[in-house]
């Protein structure tokens, strides 16, 4: 049993995520023999008992679900009621009981809190050592009473949350090897986005195992969602005409900037409406805001930054849930810290960046490396062999 959240107080819109969320748990549970019943409170999915602990894995990678249960659906009738909590209880090992029930059937006989505690009385009766406690029960038994169905339950299981994926618009991840933009692909993706990651390389200065760092933490990424299209926009000649023509100390902020062209101009292409990064304020010279003031000059488009505003631990906190940790910390490094100078300027002027970009024919090498950009369709059930003749 599905319980919606957040989705609730989308009122006049409501049945658009409700919708959406169906088909992302129908496409995940698509190899199962599932059944799956919707209104405008609950979703409901019958499954295969062989299949309950490989369909909650899917359900934990799933947007827009609050909480979960794992109930069982029977008759609304008061002595298979009491029958079946009796069967339940006996697989289940606990000392304190607590009894809540739902009737949203108004035509069953009898109320909703003298039913619990007539349930109450049974359990004390034929299960030894039992005792009740209302405040803080080891066991809550739910029971939500329909007009044809009843559902009871045991334990509530916390959803992601947030927003099914595809409800909420199109963004372009600017994903790097690390330990950020990951978290901020996961992030944006929690607020319903469905997203295209973009990865710049500079080979041979970069290697082909931090490509492959990026294949797979796309790969973990696409869990959470349907597909991500990975763009890889060979960035060789772009770096190697900043440092050759370009004061050293700015060379990370011309850097991005020339990142921001592309993003903008991959956007556009993408029908996407924003872009989305890693960035971390103070993290590192381009993030401060004075930087992050001067390479955002390049573009018009909405930049969002999911991580702004955590500090390190937190971001490698959620790092470690998403399993993309140990992959952003394995040693490959990417053209962002692969070229890094020994005193990057961490408060850059905007007339000094403008004039340095004159030194060069910037927008001839922007357009020849999304021309060469190699694209990767990365889906779920993807092989880990599949991508092989790209590495």
């Amino acid at each position: 049993m599905i319980k919606y959240g957040e989705l609730s107080t989308k009122k006049g819109n409501i049945n658009f995520f409700i919708n959406t969320l169906y088909r992302n748990i129908q496409n995940k549970l698509k190899k199962f023999n599932t059944k799956i019943y919707k209104d405008i409170s609950r979703m409901y999915i019958e499954f295969d008992d062989k299949d309950l602990d490989n369909i909650l894995k899917k359900i934990n990678t799933i947007f827009g679900i609050h909480e979960y249960v794992v109930a069982y659906k029977i008759n609304t009738d008061i002595e298979l009621i009491k029958k079946t909590i009796l069967q339940i209880l006996n697989n289940e090992d606990f000392d304190t009981f607590k009894v809540e029930t739902k009737r949203s059937d108004k035509t069953f006989p009898i109320p909703s809190l003298e039913f619990s505690k007539q349930i109450g009385g049974l359990i004390l009766k034929n299960i030894d050592h039992s005792k009740v406690d209302v405040h803080n029960p080891h066991l809550l038994i739910n029971i939500e009473i329909r007009h044809e169905y009843t559902y009871i339950y045991l334990n509530h299981y916390k959803g992601l949350g947030g927003y099914p994926n595809g409800t909420l618009g199109h963004g372009m991840l600017m994903l790097s090897g690390g330990i950020d933009s990951p978290v901020s692909g996961y992030l944006a993706l929690k607020r319903g986005m469905i997203l295209d990651a973009v990865y710049f390389e500079a080979i041979p200065h970069t290697s082909i195992e931090a490509r492959n760092k990026v294949i797979a933490l796309t790969k973990k990424l696409v869990n959470y969602t349907n597909k991500i299209e990975l763009h890889i926009i060979p960035f060789t000649d772009i770096q190697e005409s900043i440092y050759k023509n370009i004061d050293p100390a700015y060379c990370i902020t011309i850097m991005r900037r020339m990142m921001y062209r592309i993003m903008e101009k991959l956007a556009k292409m993408k029908k996407a409406q924003v872009i989305v990064n890693g960035e971390s304020i103070g993290q590192v010279a381009s993030q401060t805001l004075t930087s992050m003031n001067v390479i955002n000059n390049v573009t018009n488009f909405p930049v969002i930054r999911p991580v702004a505003c955590l500090d390190k631990l937190e971001i490698i906190d959620i790092a470690k849930k998403i399993d993309t940790y140990d992959i952003s910390i394995l040693p490959y490094e990417d053209c962002c810290t692969i070229f890094v100078p020994k005193h990057p300027i961490i408060n850059p002027n905007l007339n000094d960046a403008v004039k340095f970009e004159e030194s060069f024919d910037y927008n001839s090498l922007i357009d020849e490396a999304i021309k060469n950009r190699i694209v990767m369709d990365i889906k779920e059930e993807d092989e880990d062999n599949k991508f092989k003749d790209l590495l």
